[in-house]
């Protein structure tokens, strides 16, 4: 064949696979708007994705399983999901397919396979929808309100209703609540509408009305004058951080559950995928989602304690400034976090060592742990440094990360990356709290020392944990097949 002959068949290729992405565009919005399932491709989100980024996640997956997962093989996969009668769900349509490719000589066809494997997905009736609270309105809380919203779909699990802010409620103000969740310098624009409605005091995101409540303390507030009932409070103002200060939230009318997106004193500290089924909902009003640097940590720290074992160890976190420092050098309550926070490396003090002792208390005293803030506005590099029960290598920790992250209890919080290429800017965005980077990964010759590279959105990756703690506490959580 010709050059021209083959150029003319490559873009043929192309036209080809780019239509079966707007096919598989729609069938995954008709699934999650229609059916309440949610499709993913190896815990990365697909709902909102444009052609290129679902084709580049193809890629991905066809690299991380080795086999080659094209974007025909999900057409055939999602179509066979969209005509079955499957209640509402989590799917991962990767993992799906993969496994097509390895047992689809025992099918006659996909919906006969896919039938198959979700014959235990049953219709959970006791699921009720959950009205959300956020409690302050700064970088985590913006994130927690996109996602909501962008996830609401038709409300079956959980449904943002308010969020509440200091000082007084005009236009202005609204607007400029309005302009903060619309636009984000580091991750870009929100993918809905969002306008402020003074006469309602509220934010109408994405058409549903979200009330914006002023108050000075929480006991103040009666949630069910706004139609707000039994509801779960995401505090992220960092203000409340023990027992007795967050009981103020269960003294509000219309408040059931609490939820602080930062480490507390006196109530579970909870790792999603770790051990947050260690802790009932059911007998248990208040917890905590635990630090972004601890979520970072703990999943791979579980990986390695559960197979090699870990001796003692040392973390080194290299974390993207945050608001808490100065913008220019000026007077500051702790050491060192006064100077420009953009024109400087600042050591400062982690309790992430010792806090993931709290969900895993095998390692209670084997780590120390310090801090390093550098000039980047997100996205953070956690350092393992372990000594290890069980000598190993470099193929062996790899080996290991690669299975936690492809099967198993903690695949929503692993993702297991290979590229030769990656820097902090990269994993913005991405919903795993642990990116092992598996390029990186250092082990003695002798096996018994490890190093281990652990990327984290630490505002991103983090929120998603948070919302996945969330559905745990609202026992919203649906059918999920990983």
């Amino acid at each position: 064949m010709s050059l021209n002959g083959t150029y003319e068949n490559e873009l043929a290729f192309q036209a080809d696979r780019r239509k079966a992405t707007v096919e598989f565009i729609k069938i995954v919005s008709d699934l999650w708007y229609d059916k309440s399932i949610e499709l993913v491709l190896f815990r990365n989100q697909l709902i909102d994705k444009n052609v290129s980024q679902i084709l580049n996640l193809h890629e991905y997956a066809g690299e991380f399983v080795q086999k080659p997962i094209s974007i025909f093989d999900s057409v055939e996969i999602a179509q066979a999901i969209k005509t079955l009668d499957v209640p509402p769900a989590k799917l991962d349509i990767g993992k799906l397919t993969y496994e097509y490719h390895l047992e689809d000589q025992k099918y006659s066809n996909a919906t006969a396979f896919v039938a198959d494997k979700l014959k235990g997905a049953s219709k959970n009736d006791s699921i009720k929808p959950k009205d959300v609270v956020l409690y302050g309105f700064g970088r985590i809380g913006r994130l927690l309100a996109r996602e909501l919203m962008t996830k609401t779909g038709k409300g079956s699990q959980m449904r943002l209703r308010a969020i509440v802010t200091r000082g007084k409620i005009d236009q202005t103000v609204l607007e400029k609540r309005a302009s903060l969740l619309r636009n984000d310098s580091v991750h870009g624009d929100f993918s809905g509408t969002v306008t402020a409605d003074l006469e309602n005091s509220a934010l109408i995101i994405n058409g549903t009305t979200v009330n914006i409540i002023s108050a000075n303390a929480p006991e103040d507030i009666d949630y069910t004058a706004y139609g707000i009932k039994d509801a779960l409070v995401i505090d992220n103002t960092g203000a409340f951080r023990d027992h007795e200060a967050l009981s103020r939230h269960l003294k509000s009318k219309g408040v059931s559950k609490v939820l602080l997106t930062a480490p507390a004193k006196g109530i579970p500290n909870i790792v999603h995928g770790v051990n947050h089924l260690e802790h009932d909902p059911d007998k248990i009003d208040i917890f905590s989602a635990a630090s972004c640097t601890t979520n970072a940590i703990t999943p791979i720290l579980k990986a390695i304690e559960e197979t090699l074992g870990v001796k003692y160890g040392h973390l080194e976190t290299i974390h993207a400034y945050t608001n808490d420092q100065n913008l220019v050098d000026n007077f500051h309550d702790k050491y060192r976090r006064g100077r420009a926070a953009g024109l400087n490396m600042v050591i400062t003090e982690t309790g992430a060592g010792s806090a993931v002792a709290k969900a895993l208390p095998s390692l209670e005293g084997k780590l120390t742990s310090n801090a390093i803030r550098v000039p980047v506005p997100n996205g953070s590099l956690a350092i393992l440094n372990l000594v290890l029960e069980k000598p190993t290598s470099i193929d062996g920790i790899n080996k290991i990360m690669k299975k936690y992250a492809l099967e198993g209890h903690l695949v929503e919080q692993i993702k297991y990356e290979l590229s030769d290429e990656l820097v902090s800017s990269d994993i913005v965005g991405c919903s795993a709290p642990s990116i092992y980077d598996s390029k990186a990964t250092i082990v003695r010759p002798d096996g018994k020392n490890a190093i281990l590279y652990i990327w984290y959105d630490n505002e991103y990756g983090y929120s998603h944990q948070v919302i996945r703690l969330a559905k745990y506490i609202s026992k919203v959580r649906r059918y999920t097949y990983y």
